[in-house]
């Protein structure tokens, strides 16, 4: 099953002014430096003379609240005004706030119309949620190679998420011919930022050897990159790998580990995979592997062993 990924996170403006418009580089500066009271302080008698930037910016922190109550009315005030003055990053977080319905009535049209304004001019986050929005088929008929196109577009400028969602989409044969080598090509640029779901989805292909030789070493090395992210499904091939002794010595403390800690994650094959590995282990070593689990989750997975 396809699962497209959408891009969520909105981001400060943090971009210098131009024109020598020293204020705004005071609250830049005081917002990289988390001081977003002085940020608004500053930003705020900018925007209502008309700073699209500084508009932009007091409609993420709004969005956010970050030094000000959250309140994704004003939020959208905020956007609107400087989406308004054809700024490509207030029209896309404008659409991200129709298309989850935060401060106006949630709009699938209106949120492709913005989406496309700040595409058009380039924006990488608009042109990755563009292409989700083809792809699923919302407020666009549903359409797989322009879901390809804006995506491609935006992979190329670096944009992880689009990266993942462009495998995809060569993995499963959506609006291109499958093809698993371009998948991994992409998949990998997409990991190497970091991003989770990538990271299991290049381990999958190793695991399978799709795209790639099969190679369980190299498969765990990107599913235990995104476990250590919270990553359910990594989490969940981990406790298979190490059920299996693909990659690994047999281990089934681990694998219950890995069990468990996907089960509390949502993972929904995960309790009856533990059940199964605990029904070949002794007492003390379920124990052992609770333990583990306790200290995985509690440590935010940095002590995993």
């Amino acid at each position: 099953m396809i699962r497209l990924i959408r891009c969520v996170a909105l981001a400060l403006t943090l971009m210098p002014a131009t024109g020598g418009a020293q204020d705004y580089d005071v609250g830049l500066a005081a917002a990289e430096a988390g001081d977003f009271a002085t940020a608004l302080r500053e930003w705020m008698p900018l925007a209502e003379q008309g700073n699209a930037l500084a508009q932009g910016n007091l409609g993420v922190m709004y969005s956010n609240g970050q030094g000000v109550p959250q309140d994704y009315a004003v939020a959208v005030k905020w956007y609107r005004m400087a989406a308004d003055q054809g700024n490509a990053l207030a029209q896309g977080d404008l659409g991200y706030m129709y298309d989850k319905g935060q401060g106006v009535q949630q709009d699938d049209v209106e949120a492709v119309k913005w989406y496309r304004m700040a595409a058009d001019q380039g924006n990488a986050r608009a042109q990755s949620n563009l292409g989700y929005m083809y792809g699923t088929g919302q407020g666009v008929p549903q359409d797989d190679v322009e879901a390809i196109k804006w995506y491609r577009l935006s992979a190329e400028q670096g944009f992880a998420l689009s990266q993942e969602n462009l495998g995809i989409m060569y993995n499963f044969g959506h609006g291109v011919p499958q093809d698993y080598a371009e998948a991994v090509k992409w998949y990998r640029l997409s990991a190497e930022q970091g991003y989770a779901q990538a990271q299991f989805s290049l381990g999958n292909m190793y695991d399978f050897g799709q795209g790639v030789p099969q190679d369980y070493a190299e498969a765990i090395k990107w599913y235990r990159l995104a476990a250590d992210q919270g990553d359910a499904d990594a989490q969940y091939n981990l406790g298979q790998m190490y059920s299996n002794g693909r990659g690994v010595p047999q281990d089934f403390i681990s694998a219950h580990m890995w069990f468990n800690i996907a089960a509390a994650n949502g993972a929904e094959r995960g309790p009856g995979s533990r059940a199964d590995v605990a029904a070949k282990m002794s007492p003390a070593d379920i124990s052992e592997a609770q333990r583990r689990a306790n200290v995985c989750i509690l440590s935010n997975y940095l002590d995993c062993g």
